[in-house]
């Protein structure tokens, strides 16, 4: 089993930042990816971003892209997201999650493919 669990959110004005993280404990595998997705009420639950066990491929939505930068510390068994430029339609449940991929793996946008999430963590942006 692998617990993961989310910190970071809270209430935050439109045009500022907010940074997340996620704390992996239990039998957690450097070769997990490492992801995030949000869900609002009466939604399902999108993609927000994703990387990979080095490092050197990180996926993002593209309604994030360019300003949200996912990143993990192996060492320290967690994964962060650094969100930039938030706007108010970033409201929601900012869920943590991983599933374990020696290599590349095309799903990685499908919450399917995902075997392990976080309790979520509320994240409101205000206009």
């Amino acid at each position: 089993q692998v617990q993961l669990v989310e910190s970071g959110g809270g209430l935050v004005q439109a045009g500022g930042p907010l940074r997340l993280s996620c704390l992996a404990s239990g039998r957690t595998s450097i070769t997990f990816y490492m992801g995030w997705f949000r869900q609002t009420p009466g939604k399902e639950r999108e993609f927000v971003a994703t990387i990979n066990w080095n490092s050197r491929n990180p996926y993002y939505a593209d309604s994030v892209k360019g300003r949200f930068t996912i990143s993990r510390d192996n060492a320290k068994k967690s994964e962060y997201l650094q969100m930039n430029k938030l706007k108010p339609e970033d409201t929601a449940v900012y869920y943590c999650a991983v599933f374990n991929s020696r290599g590349y793996d095309s799903n990685y946008y499908r919450q399917e493919s995902y075997d392990y999430w976080g309790q979520g963590t509320q994240v409101t942006v205000s206009s």
